[in-house]
């Protein structure tokens, strides 16, 4: 289970080690984080995360360094491709293992199985309670696609 503390721990090994990749990336994480933290606060949240919070400031790094990776193969700079492909390498360490598309594509039948709605918001609803952060979104979205077009 990601807590903050082991996000801590793990910076301040790579602060040891001299691991200036991995520095940054927890860096960018923890501020993530803490910016979570103040935005409950100012809600008038308690302010600590729950596991759940902290895996969805995971998710949404790694989605960023996604959208970069693809961006930059599109201008022709493989170099920050590169870059961000080590960053996002980082990151899926504190990701739980995600399903392969055959996985996911029988996980997704299965949940819709026992469901008899087949309206698609309402099965991508469904459907991302059960595999969100365990899955990749855009392969979930074009099997709920397939499956409640038929």
């Amino acid at each position: 289970m990601l807590t903050k503390e082991k996000l801590a721990e793990d910076l301040k090994g790579a602060l040891k080690n001299a691991d200036q990749n991995t520095v940054g990336v927890l860096r960018f994480i923890m501020s993530a984080i803490n910016n979570k933290e103040i935005e409950k606060r100012g809600r008038g949240d308690k302010p600590e995360l729950s596991p759940e919070e902290l895996m969805q400031i995971v998710m949404s790094e790694e989605k960023k360094r996604k959208d970069a990776i693809e961006m930059f193969e599109k201008g022709s700079r493989q170099d920050l491709a590169d870059k961000e492909k080590e960053e996002m390498a980082i990151i899926q360490k504190y990701l739980p293992e995600q399903l392969t598309p055959e996985e996911t594509k029988e996980a997704v039948t299965k949940i819709l199985g026992q469901t008899t709605n087949k309206d698609f918001g309402l099965a991508m609803k469904e459907v991302m309670k059960e595999l969100r952060g365990k899955a990749d979104a855009k392969l979930i979205n074009g099997i709920v696609k397939e499956l409640t077009s038929k």
